[in-house]
């Protein structure tokens, strides 16, 4: 195949920028979404002349590849049929619930496999068209993993990295998936296969000997295919958040004044608890409001002192699973509040909507404990967020040990969200933690989050791409 010209290309399920409607002309029109992975990405793809496939967000014909600050930007489409079976489908039905232990049943349907297959070589064909000679290709996570092994058989010549940033279960769970020899093998084409933990690593390397029956030493995987034998490396590099950036952004004077304005809109009282999420069943939404319950209800925590902030963030609505989750955790916020609340006052204060980085910054840093409760999480960004916004030295990080974080953030108050009694041990710890204690904890986790930024885990993952050697990763 006809090589391209852009010497680093990103592949992901989504473009930089979201489909807001069309412009006078009847061309899709973009707005610019940035994200962690754009702003890890941004200054490399500049610095490569690099060039970024993804889909817009929107079903129906995309137009012309065109450019936006900086980076080529290629929308690949999908058909309406094709985001309910590729995307609401076998991304999200099967292999998200699956990849997550299992915490919701995943379902196993022949035609979203045939479908994830199709728009997979799809992705693989667009990349394979901007990829320059000996270009070097980054594949992102779960919707796209066939994609590393179909571009290797169009271009031998590339260097291709993947990265899975969701967990990736152990092998008698993963065994379940009817088509797992072809995801292993498909992830296989690359040459770097990058996890959020170790434990994820050593999970796939697994897979590969069970469901491929590849030979594996250490951390790589021995691979024969068309182009001979090969080496494929699996390995922990956990990503981040552009923490200097969040930091400026709390330290300014608007979102310092906006936090205290939150303190008093609440009513200022004794601590505020804070819980942010996508509304999905992974993070633990329903296990938190049951252990905020039961505090309340026991008299550990003062009802009338005592606030919980849970921001849900709409997700995935038009899948019947995350519909549901909706529905129970409003019925119980509501029962919660209806049990403990008084007139003027709201023990949950619940907002299902997402907000702008700004507000964000401002609810951590008006927050004394922030609940992370996930049941299981690649990484978990809320928790680096907060560590990065307290400038002030302050705050207790509540972390499940199920989240990726709880790996380099271990001066945080570990909990197991399924252990009720010890969340509310550790809630009630986090709550009546001496200041110096709170501080000292604070700091350490501040300074691994600043020392691994998002900028780093770039330049590690592609450095190792690369065959640059790699520095040991240690925790704080």
């Amino acid at each position: 195949m006809p090589s391209g010209q852009y010497d680093f290309v990103v592949v992901a399920n989504r473009l930089p920028v979201d489909q807001v409607g069309t412009e006078p002309d009847g061309s899709p029109r973009y707005e610019t979404s940035p994200g962690g992975l754009v702003t890890a990405m941004a200054p490399i793809m500049a610095a490569h002349d690099g060039a970024w496939v993804g889909w817009p967000g929107a079903p129906g014909e995309v137009g012309e590849a065109f450019d936006a600050d900086g980076i080529h930007l290629v929308p690949v489409p999908l058909s309406t049929t094709e985001v309910a079976d590729y995307y609401e489908g076998m991304s999200n039905g099967t292999l998200w619930p699956l990849f997550h232990d299992v915490i919701a049943a995943p379902e196993y349907h022949r035609h979203w496999w045939d479908s994830y297959v199709a728009v997979n070589q799809r992705f693989a064909d667009a990349a394979a068209a901007q990829a320059a000679e000996g270009a070097t290709v980054w594949v992102q996570d779960y919707q796209l993993l066939l994609v590393p092994a179909r571009l290797r058989e169009q271009r031998p010549d590339l260097k291709i990295g993947f990265f899975n940033h969701i967990p990736f279960p152990g092998y008698e769970i993963f065994s379940q998936l009817p088509w797992r020899r072809q995801v292993v093998e498909g992830v296989l084409g690359a040459d770097l296969v990058g996890f959020q933990r170790r434990s994820d690593a050593t999970n796939f390397l697994r897979a590969c000997r069970r469901a491929a029956e590849a030979v594996t030493k250490g951390g790589t995987v021995q691979v024969d295919d068309a182009t001979g034998r090969r080496e494929v490396r699996a390995a922990a590099f956990p990503i981040s958040i552009d923490a200097q950036a969040f930091e400026d952004l709390a330290t300014s004077p608007e979102v310092v004044a906006r936090a205290e304005q939150i303190r008093k809109e609440l009513g200022e009282p004794d601590t505020v608890l804070l819980g942010v999420d996508r509304l999905d069943y992974t993070k633990g939404i329903r296990h938190r409001l049951s252990t905020f319950a039961e505090l309340l209800e026991d008299g550990t925590l003062d009802k009338e002192s005592t606030v919980l902030v849970q921001v849900a963030s709409p997700s995935r609505e038009r899948v019947q699973a995350y519909s549901d989750l909706r529905d129970e955790v409003e019925l119980t916020v509501g029962r919660l509040n209806g049990d403990h609340g008084t007139v003027g006052f709201s023990p949950v204060h619940y907002l299902h909507q997402s907000f702008p980085r700004e507000e964000m910054a401002a609810l951590y840093l008006a927050a004394d404990v922030m609940l992370v409760t996930a049941l299981r999480d690649g990484m978990n960004l809320v928790a680096k967020e907060y560590v990065a916004a307290r400038h002030d030295g302050d705050g207790v990080l509540v972390l499940s040990e199920f989240a990726g974080a709880a790996d380099e953030l271990t001066q945080a108050v570990l909990i197991n969200p399924h252990d009720i009694d010890g969340s509310k041990a550790a809630i009630v710890r986090a709550a009546r933690m001496p200041a110096d204690e709170r501080r000292r904890r604070m700091r350490a986790m501040r300074r691994r989050v600043k020392e691994h930024d998002v900028e780093r885990w770039a330049q590690d993952f592609l450095g190792t791409l690369a065959g640059e050697p790699r520095e040991p990763q240690g925790q704080q």
